[in-house]
Protein backbone atom coordinates (compact mmCIF):
# COMPACT_ATOMS: atom_id res chain seq x y z
CA UNK A 1 0.00 0.00 0.00
CA UNK A 2 2.98 2.30 0.32
CA UNK A 3 2.69 3.39 3.97
CA UNK A 4 5.80 4.56 5.86
CA UNK A 5 5.07 1.94 8.54
CA UNK A 6 4.13 -1.47 7.19
CA UNK A 7 3.92 -4.65 9.24
CA UNK A 8 2.58 -8.11 8.69
CA UNK A 9 -0.74 -9.10 10.18
CA UNK A 10 1.17 -11.24 12.66
CA UNK A 11 3.33 -8.28 13.74
CA UNK A 12 0.25 -6.08 14.26
CA UNK A 13 -1.40 -8.83 16.34
CA UNK A 14 1.73 -9.10 18.53
CA UNK A 15 1.92 -5.33 19.05
CA UNK A 16 -1.76 -4.51 19.65
CA UNK A 17 -4.28 -5.78 22.17
CA UNK A 18 -7.21 -7.76 20.74
CA UNK A 19 -9.50 -4.70 20.94
CA UNK A 20 -6.88 -2.35 19.47
CA UNK A 21 -6.36 -4.80 16.61
CA UNK A 22 -10.12 -5.09 16.00
CA UNK A 23 -10.51 -1.31 15.69
CA UNK A 24 -7.21 -0.26 14.12
CA UNK A 25 -6.62 -3.14 11.70
CA UNK A 26 -10.15 -4.48 11.10
CA UNK A 27 -12.04 -1.14 11.00
CA UNK A 28 -14.05 -1.87 14.13
CA UNK A 29 -15.70 0.68 16.39
CA UNK A 30 -15.60 0.94 20.16
CA UNK A 31 -19.00 1.36 21.83
CA UNK A 32 -20.21 4.96 22.16
CA UNK A 33 -19.37 6.80 25.41
CA UNK A 34 -16.87 4.12 26.53
CA UNK A 35 -13.54 5.47 25.22
CA UNK A 36 -11.01 7.00 27.58
CA UNK A 37 -10.78 10.27 25.60
CA UNK A 38 -14.47 10.91 24.89
CA UNK A 39 -14.79 13.60 27.56
CA UNK A 40 -11.17 14.50 28.32
CA UNK A 41 -10.20 18.15 28.27
CA UNK A 42 -6.46 17.52 28.75
CA UNK A 43 -4.25 19.64 26.50
CA UNK A 44 -1.87 17.67 24.33
CA UNK A 45 -1.28 15.69 21.16
CA UNK A 46 -3.25 12.66 19.98
CA UNK A 47 -1.09 10.14 18.13
CA UNK A 48 -1.83 6.90 16.33
CA UNK A 49 -1.81 4.04 18.85
CA UNK A 50 -0.37 1.70 16.19
CA UNK A 51 2.56 3.75 14.87
CA UNK A 52 2.85 6.90 17.01
CA UNK A 53 2.27 9.42 14.20
CA UNK A 54 0.81 12.74 15.35
CA UNK A 55 -2.81 12.97 14.21
CA UNK A 56 -4.78 15.58 16.18
CA UNK A 57 -4.19 18.23 18.82
CA UNK A 58 -6.38 19.04 21.79
CA UNK A 59 -7.08 22.56 20.48
CA UNK A 60 -8.83 20.89 17.50
CA UNK A 61 -11.03 18.78 19.79
CA UNK A 62 -14.61 19.82 20.50
CA UNK A 63 -17.65 18.50 22.33
CA UNK A 64 -20.06 16.95 19.85
CA UNK A 65 -21.95 14.70 22.32
CA UNK A 66 -21.71 11.84 19.81
CA UNK A 67 -19.98 9.34 22.11
CA UNK A 68 -16.49 9.50 20.60
CA UNK A 69 -13.73 12.13 20.63
CA UNK A 70 -14.44 14.71 17.91
CA UNK A 71 -11.96 16.96 16.13
CA UNK A 72 -12.64 19.65 13.53
CA UNK A 73 -9.28 19.24 11.75
CA UNK A 74 -6.23 16.96 11.83
CA UNK A 75 -2.92 18.26 13.19
CA UNK A 76 -1.58 18.36 9.64
CA UNK A 77 -3.36 17.91 6.32
CA UNK A 78 -1.10 14.94 5.55
CA UNK A 79 -1.64 13.22 8.93
CA UNK A 80 -4.77 11.36 7.87
CA UNK A 81 -6.27 10.05 4.68
CA UNK A 82 -9.86 9.25 3.86
CA UNK A 83 -11.72 6.78 1.70
CA UNK A 84 -15.32 5.86 0.96
CA UNK A 85 -16.87 3.38 3.39
CA UNK A 86 -19.95 1.46 2.23
CA UNK A 87 -19.88 -1.13 5.03
CA UNK A 88 -23.31 -0.03 6.36
CA UNK A 89 -25.97 -0.66 3.70
CA UNK A 90 -27.73 2.55 2.71
CA UNK A 91 -25.44 4.69 4.86
CA UNK A 92 -22.28 5.74 3.01
CA UNK A 93 -19.59 7.24 5.21
CA UNK A 94 -16.03 8.50 4.88
CA UNK A 95 -13.44 6.44 6.74
CA UNK A 96 -10.43 8.14 8.36
CA UNK A 97 -7.08 6.33 8.32
CA UNK A 98 -3.64 7.09 9.69
CA UNK A 99 -1.61 8.24 6.68
CA UNK A 100 1.56 6.73 8.18
CA UNK A 101 0.41 3.13 8.80
CA UNK A 102 -3.08 2.84 7.28
CA UNK A 103 -4.79 2.08 10.59
CA UNK A 104 -8.52 2.76 10.88
CA UNK A 105 -9.22 5.71 13.18
CA UNK A 106 -12.91 6.42 12.68
CA UNK A 107 -15.02 8.48 10.27
CA UNK A 108 -15.39 12.10 9.20
CA UNK A 109 -18.73 13.84 8.71
CA UNK A 110 -19.55 17.18 7.10
CA UNK A 111 -22.42 19.63 7.33
CA UNK A 112 -23.62 18.91 10.85
CA UNK A 113 -23.81 22.55 11.95
CA UNK A 114 -21.22 22.59 14.73
CA UNK A 115 -19.71 25.99 15.57
CA UNK A 116 -16.15 25.11 14.57
CA UNK A 117 -13.61 26.58 12.09
CA UNK A 118 -14.38 23.80 9.58
CA UNK A 119 -17.55 22.06 8.52
CA UNK A 120 -16.09 18.70 9.59
CA UNK A 121 -16.36 16.32 12.54
CA UNK A 122 -13.61 13.71 12.73
CA UNK A 123 -15.26 11.07 14.92
CA UNK A 124 -12.30 9.07 16.26
CA UNK A 125 -12.15 5.92 18.37
CA UNK A 126 -10.31 6.58 21.66
CA UNK A 127 -8.62 3.21 21.37
CA UNK A 128 -7.12 4.27 18.02
CA UNK A 129 -5.15 7.14 19.55
CA UNK A 130 -2.90 7.89 22.51
CA UNK A 131 -2.87 11.30 24.21
CA UNK A 132 0.45 12.82 25.24
CA UNK A 133 -0.37 15.72 27.58
CA UNK A 134 1.32 19.05 26.83
CA UNK A 135 4.69 19.37 28.53
CA UNK A 136 5.40 15.62 28.44
CA UNK A 137 6.94 15.48 24.94
CA UNK A 138 5.55 13.54 22.03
Amino acid sequence: MGYKVEKSDEQWREQLSDEEYRVLRQAGTEPAFTGEYTDTKTAGVYSCRACGAELFRSDEKFESHCGWPSFFDPADTDAVETRADHSLPGRPRTEVLCATCGSHLGHVFAGEGYDTPTDLRYCINSIAVRLTPSGQGS
